[in-house]
Order: structure tokens, then C-alpha cells, then sequence
């Protein structure tokens, strides 16, 4: 059973999704969780758009503060990260910090092109990952 658990939560259906099953999971382990959204902006990016990762980090704050608070409510054990970043890379490097047992995320299910131009931060999270990486489906 896992100790730790980490989560990743962009606020998408898909996330919630891997939310709700790593409760679910934490409520029959005893497990911590540690919900992780990562801002993905570039240098480049923030360059162009003095402050906005700033604001970004905020309204990302705010949407974590709703899931812990239910997650609470549940008395599960919950530590909330937000970080700035490639999202496959601070998936990992939050696991292997935080020494988790679990990753659990959402699945966009992209496939085809799509998922060949854009990249997969399932897969890379699944090749790079120092535990084990529950992937849900929507």
C-alpha cells in the first residue's frame, strides 16, 4: 500500500478524475497525498508577459485551496504544490523529493498526431518516474 501519493491537478476533468481515484486509494491506505499543479509558462513567455506567471501561481493557489478543503473534510492528509515548470519534469522531481510510492493523473487520451506533435506528459512522466504511475482515464 502507498505511504505517499502524489497527485497532479491542472483543474481539468481529467485531473479531478485522478483526484477522486487517489482518495479513494488514500482513504483505504492511510496514505498522504501531495496535490502538485505545475504553471507552465516558459522565460520567453513571462518575458513578453511581465507578472502573468505570478498571477497564474495565484489562481492556481485558489483552485488548490477548493481541493484540499474537501479533501479535508474527508481526514485525509493532504500537502498542496504548486510549481513553475515543464510539467512532466516537476511530476517527477516532486515524486523523487517527496519519496512517493504513487503518482496518479489524468489522461487527455490523446492519440494520433495530436498526441505526436504535443507529446505526452503521461508518457514521459511514466518513462522517467522513480515509482509506480497510476494513469486515469477519463
Amino acid at each position: 500500500m502507498a505511504k505517499k501519493i502524489v497527485v497532479a491537478f491542472d483543474g481539468s476533468k481529467y485531473s479531478n478524475n485522478a483526484v477522486r481515484e487517489a482518495v479513494s486509494m488514500a482513504k483505504e491506505s492511510g496514505a498522504k497525498l501531495i496535490i502538485l499543479s505545475v504553471v507552465d509558462i516558459t522565460t520567453e513567455f513571462e518575458t513578453e508577459a511581465p507578472g502573468l506567471a505570478d498571477k497564474m501561481v495565484e489562481k492556481t493557489r485558489k483552485l488548490l485551496d477548493k481541493v484540499t478543503t474537501k479533501i479535508t473534510a474527508q481526514h485525509i492528509t493532504v500537502e498542496k504544490q504548486v510549481r513553475i515548470g515543464d510539467p512532466y519534469e516537476a511530476i517527477v522531481d516532486t515524486a523523487k523529493k517527496n519519496k512517493a510510492d504513487l503518482i496518479v493523473m489524468g489522461s487527455h487520451g490523446r492519440t494520433g498526431i495530436t498526441r505526436l506533435l504535443m507529446g505526452s506528459v503521461a508518457s514521459r512522466v511514466i518513462g522517467h518516474a522513480p515509482c509506480n504511475v497510476l494513469i486515469v482515464r477519463a
